[in-house]
C-alpha cells in the first residue's frame, strides 16, 4: 500500500512532532529560567558592576560604591544589626560589600518582579535606584547613561 508506510510517506506530509516538542521544551526552560530566583552570584555580579561603574570620587562620598554617609548609617543598622561610620566603611572593603550587597540583593528582587522577570531590565532599575532612588528613571539622560554602563559591567559576568 503506497503512502502509509513512513518510509514512502513524502516529508511533507510526515506530521511535525518534533519541532513542536522541541518548541515547547524551549518555551518551558524560558519559563523556568524566567521565573528562577536572583541567586548570590547574580546579587555580587551587580555588586561588582556597580563598583566598577561608580564615578569618580566625589566629596562626602565613602568607599569604592560612593556611598552618602546617611545611606551607610541606615543600612549598616538594617542589614548588619550595629552602627558602622562612614571612615569605618570606606576602611573596610569586605564590610562595604556585605552591606552593599545585602541593599542591592532586596533592590534587585523587587525590581525583577516590577520588570515582569526581566532581568535585564531589572539590572537597569537597579541601577537607577543605587543612583538616583528612583528605579522609573533607568532609560533617562544620565541615569540611563549610567544604568547602560552598569548592564555592560554585569553581562561580563556571565
Amino acid at each position: 500500500m503506497i503512502g502509509t508506510d513512513p518510509v514512502t510517506v513524502p516529508l511533507r506530509a510526515r506530521p511535525r512532532r518534533l519541532p513542536l516538542l522541541g518548541t515547547l521544551l524551549l518555551f518551558w526552560t524560558l519559563l523556568a529560567t524566567a521565573q528562577a530566583p536572583i541567586s548570590e552570584a547574580k546579587v555580587e555580579a551587580l555588586v561588582e558592576a556597580l563598583r566598577l561603574s561608580a564615578p569618580q570620587a566625589g566629596a562626602g562620598l565613602y568607599s569604592d560604591w560612593q556611598v552618602k554617609p546617611d545611606n551607610i548609617v541606615r543600612w549598616s543598622r538594617r542589614c548588619l544589626n550595629q552602627d558602622v561610620t562612614p571612615d569605618q566603611f570606606a576602611a573596610d572593603p569586605a564590610l562595604a560589600r556585605q552591606v552593599v550587597a545585602c541593599v542591592m540583593g532586596n533592590v534587585l528582587r523587587e525590581q525583577l518582579a516590577a520588570s515582569n522577570n526581566n532581568e535585564i531590565v531589572a539590572v537597569q532599575r537597579a541601577a537607577a535606584w543605587w543612583m538616583s532612588g528612583d528605579p522609573e528613571q533607568y532609560r533617562n539622560g544620565a541615569t540611563g547613561d549610567y544604568t547602560l554602563k552598569v548592564l555592560e559591567a554585569y553581562l561580563r559576568f556571565f
